[in-house]
């Protein structure tokens, strides 16, 4: 026993691999490679053309001079003080663009963060009105009643009902007091109309299709998408305050007017179960919203464990609503999807009435006071406003004339650059006949010398053995007797600009 346990058994790296291997997934067979479609000549010849005005661009663009800095060494050489005027202008032209930049990132960022929401009051009046109605035609005096006082309906194909549906934003108080009268009439022409908040308006009859003079079960308005053709945003179908139809009917008709909300898909508000509406203490809320409870309620209950305070030990609120004990808060979002429910929409009851006393505006009895002829009725709905800094920030960030000074600005500095360029070439100049002014012989001689290296870089081999001592006559040489004249020299000078011209 002991001898056998105190053997040792050598295991090879095959063993402990055919140990540990478990029998893998099968094979994927790989789709079998798409066939890539023929080119018709005529998209043939646009890709090709397509590329060359590609390679062309890149080429120009590769060319296009990007120095804008004057050289130092002009400043000795140049009468006045233009050059030094020059390095302030553009030292104060870097500081300009820093702040410009700067500045549109705070724009961006803006444009891009999440605000803080802004409600609003948006008062709905739904009213009606009755034409061709059984008592209207009695007091024209249009129709005739039987014997017996009765009215035959089927004769009364004519009556009507005009149903009407208007929203206005009610106005801030407080900002309404401070604001002078152009800056109220500016805010009523940009105000935000009933449309605005409402991709569906739908009225539904509370009664069978069938009993109805025109089988109708619903009237309903779809708010069109841009992508829509002719969509004008501006349109009364898309931008109105007041929706109006008719029908046929002489009784009144209990409804149902429901409104969809029309919100940005991130903006998005969801209707949260009863037990994450227990957590957070609302019934309704965004995505970002709810995550941010989430992670605010950890906080305050002290539930994160780990040091970098992602890994969550679950409460019993939160053991009901994710079903675990510990939670990674990355997951949160994917694990509070169920929870979150998209809202109903906004439903408004109403009662389409065309009798006398309502129309006319009438009292039933005369102990009782009259009414205004279709007195509406009155709902208050709680909306979320657009930020006006958002408007104000895109407006200033996609403004036309912003673009346009800034292609100006492009072409200003294109031309700076050429400019520059050209400084640059006469310096080289000025400096070469400077040089040479000084000590010609020495300069000839040093001149000469990279010519001659040059030129064997033209001829790829140096044929000067390493040192001055070269044959320099031969290089100098002219005529058909020359080095310049012989056919390896004409098709080295052919391949060298051929391949400068493909690297351009």
């Amino acid at each position: 026993m002991d001898a056998a346990r105190g053997h040792k058994r050598k295991i090879s790296f095959a063993d402990l691999q055919a140990t540990f291997r478990r029998p893998g997934p099968p094979p994927q067979h790989a789709p079998p490679p798409q066939q890539p479609q023929q080119m018709t000549p005529q998209a043939a010849e646009q890709y090709r053309l397509e590329q060359i005005r590609r390679v062309e661009g890149a080429r120009r663009q590769s060319k296009k001079p990007t120095d804008r800095e004057i050289p130092e060494e002009l400043s000795d050489v140049v009468v006045g003080d233009g050059v030094e005027h020059y390095k302030k202008l553009r030292d104060v032209e870097r500081r300009v663009d820093a702040v410009m930049m700067r500045k549109r990132l705070d724009v961006n960022d803006n444009i891009n963060r999440q605000h803080t929401p802004r409600d609003g009051i948006l008062r709905v009046w739904i009213s009606n009105t009755a034409e061709g109605q059984p008592w209207q035609a009695a007091e024209e005096g249009s129709v005739t009643f039987g014997e017996d006082g009765t009215f035959d309906f089927g004769e009364n194909s004519q009556a009507t009902f005009r149903v009407k549906i208007e929203g206005r934003l009610l106005p801030d108080t407080a900002v309404e007091q401070d604001s002078s009268d152009e800056e109220k009439k500016e805010d009523t022409s940009r105000r935000p109309r009933l449309s605005h908040f409402f991709k569906s308006i739908v009225t539904r009859f509370d009664r069978n299709p069938a009993l109805q003079p025109d089988g109708y079960s619903a009237i309903e308005w779809q708010k069109p998408v841009p992508p829509t053709a002719n969509y004008d945003p501006n349109s009364s179908e898309v931008s109105f305050d007041t929706l109006e139809f008719e029908r046929k009917s002489d009784e009144n008709i209990n409804v149902t007017v429901e409104l969809t909300r029309d919100v940005e898909k991130k903006k998005e508000r969801y209707k949260l179960s009863p037990i994450l509406a227990e957590i957070l203490d609302t019934d309704e809320e965004d995505k970002a919203g709810a995550v941010s409870g989430i992670w605010d309620y950890c906080r305050a209950m002290g539930l994160q464990e780990d040091d970098d305070r992602r890994t969550i030990v679950c409460d019993e609120p939160l053991r009901r609503l994710f079903g675990r004990e510990t939670i990674y808060f990355p997951t949160v979002p994917e694990a509070l999807q169920p929870h979150l429910q998209r809202l109903d929409p906004i439903k408004l009851a109403y009662t389409i009435r065309v009798d006398k006393q309502y129309v006319n505006g009438t009292a039933a009895t005369d102990t009782e006071p009259a009414i205004a002829p279709s007195t509406p009725t009155v709902y208050d709905i709680r909306v979320p406003l657009p930020n006006p800094v958002i408007a104000e920030y895109t407006k200033f960030h996609n403004i036309q004339s912003h673009t346009t000074d800034l292609q100006t600005i492009v072409r200003t500095d294109d031309d700076l650059a050429l400019l520059v360029q050209k400084i640059h070439n006469t310096n080289a100049k000025r400096k070469f006949y400077e040089n040479l002014s000084k000590d010609p012989a020495s300069f000839v001689k040093r001149w000469f010398s990279s010519q001659m290296r040059d030129q064997e870089v033209i001829l790829a081999e140096n044929m000067r053995g390493g040192g001055d001592d070269g044959p320099g006559e031969f290089y100098s040489r002219g005529g058909k007797d020359g080095l310049w004249s012989t056919q390896q020299a004409q098709e080295s000078v052919g391949l060298w600009l051929a391949r400068n011209t493909k690297a351009h």
